[in-house]
C-alpha cells in the first residue's frame, strides 16, 4: 500500500484525512482522545474495522492525558473517555469491540503503576492495527478463491485499505486476486451521500493499477441485467447472529438486484464485526446523519432550501440475499445462525 490509513507515532495518532480525497492526500496529527472522537464522528476516518482502530487509538491517548492518584480513579475516569468514543457511531460494532478490548486490558493490568499501565494500553492499540492488517489479508486470501478469472466485480461504498488498517475487506478480496494473477475489473457504486465508491475506492483501486470503472448508484441493475457484472463483493459495519448485514445505505438495493440478476452476492469481513447478541438485523441500530449531506455536495446546495430529508447512513441486507460471508477464518455458507456461531468459537 502506498498510503496509512492510521498509525501512531510519537505518541500522537495520525490519520489520512478521508474528507480531503481524492483531491488531496493530507495526514493530520491527534494528539487527544476528544479530536480522535471528533475525527471518527466526522468522517475523516470510517469504515467499521478502522473505527476500532481509531477508537483504541484514542483510548490510548485518553489514558495518557488522565491525572489520578489510585487505580480506581483511573479507571473510572477511562470509563469517561470510553464513553465519549461509543457515542461517535452506533451502528459500526467493530468501535464496540475494541471499546471493550482496551477496558478490559487495563482492568487486568492495575497491578502495575499507572505508567505501565499507559504503555500496555499503547501496545494493545497499536497490536489491535496490526491484528486488523492480518485479518484483512487473510480474507483476501479466502475471498479470492471465489473470484473466477476475467471477473468483473461490482462492489458497494468504500471497504479497502482507507475503511481498515491498510488492506481492505472487500478491496482485500479483489487486491488479493489481483495480486494472485487473475485478470480482473471493478464496477464502483458511487455511493451517495458521502461518494465513498468515487471518491475512495477509484482512488484506491487507480493507485494499485487494478482496473476500475466508476458508475452511478442507480446503474448497477442495468450493467447485471446486461451480464456485464460476475459477482458482488461487499464490506460490513455489523452482522447479526442470522447473518443479517448492515452497510452502506444502497447495499440492500445491491443485494435484490444480484439475486433477480442470478450474480453471486458476497459480504466480507472480520468475525469482529459479529455481534452475536443481536438475533437479527432488526436489532442493529442505524445511524442518521445531517440533512446537509444530502442536500448540498461539497458545500453547494443541489436541493431546495427547506426541503424534508432522510439520511440514514446505513440499512440491512437480509441474510437470504447473501451468498456467503468470507472471514479470516473461511467462508460461511448456508446456516449463518449455526456456522457464524461455530466459526467465533473456533
Amino acid at each position: 500500500m502506498s498510503f496509512r490509513t492510521i498509525e501512531w507515532r510519537d505518541d500522537k495518532v495520525v490519520m489520512i484525512d478521508q474528507t480531503r480525497l481524492p483531491g488531496e492526500e493530507v495526514y493530520c496529527e491527534y494528539a487527544d482522545y476528544k479530536s480522535v472522537a471528533e475525527a471518527i464522528r466526522g468522517m475523516i476516518i470510517r469504515g467499521a474495522p478502522a473505527i476500532g482502530v481509531a477508537a483504541a487509538m484514542g483510548i490510548a491517548l485518553g489514558a495518557r492525558e488522565i491525572i489520578a492518584d489510585t487505580h480506581e480513579s483511573f479507571l473510572r475516569q477511562l470509563d469517561n473517555v470510553c464513553d465519549v468514543m461509543a457515542r461517535t457511531r452506533p451502528t459500526a460494532v467493530n468501535l464496540f469491540w475494541a471499546i471493550e478490548r482496551m477496558k478490559r486490558v487495563a482492568a487486568e493490568n492495575c497491578g502495575g503503576s499507572l505508567d505501565q499501565v499507559r504503555e500496555i494500553l499503547k501496545a494493545e492499540a497499536i497490536r489491535i492495527e496490526e491484528e486488523d492488517l492480518e485479518l484483512c489479508k487473510a480474507i483476501g486470501r479466502h475471498g479470492a478463491t471465489l473470484i473466477p478469472e476475467g471477473a468483473t466485480i461490482l462492489t458497494h461504498c468504500n471497504a479497502g485499505g482507507l475503511a481498515t488498517a491498510g488492506y481492505g475487506t472487500a478491496l482485500g478480496v479483489i487486491r488479493a486476486a489481483h495480486e494472485g494473477g487473475k485478470k480482473i475489473q471493478v464496477f464502483a457504486d458511487e455511493t451517495r451521500p458521502w461518494l465513498q465508491g468515487a471518491r475512495l475506492t477509484a482512488w484506491e483501486l487507480m493507485k494499485d493499477g487494478i482496473p476500475v470503472t466508476l458508475i452511478a448508484d442507480n446503474m448497477a441493475g442495468f450493467f447485471m441485467k446486461r451480464g456485464e457484472i460476475t459477482c458482488c463483493v461487499v464490506g460490513a459495519d455489523r452482522i447479526a447472529a442470522n447473518g443479517d448485514t448492515a452497510n452502506k445505505i444502497g447495499t440492500y438495493s445491491v443485494a435484490v438486484l444480484a439475486r433477480e440478476n442470478n450474480i453471486p452476492f458476497y459480504v466480507a469481513a472480520p468475525t469482529t464485526t459479529f455481534d452475536l447478541t443481536l438475533a437479527s438485523g432488526d436489532e442493529i441500530p442505524i445511524e442518521e446523519r445531517h440533512s446537509r449531506e444530502v442536500t448540498h455536495l461539497q458545500g453547494f446546495p443541489v436541493a431546495p432550501e427547506g426541503v424534508r430529508v432522510r439520511n440514514p447512513a446505513f440499512d440491512v441486507t437480509p441474510a437470504r440475499y447473501i451468498s456467503g460471508i468470507i472471514t479470516e477464518k473461511g467462508v460461511v455458507t448456508g446456516d449463518f445462525l449455526k456456522e457464524l456461531r461455530t466459526l467465533v468459537e473456533s
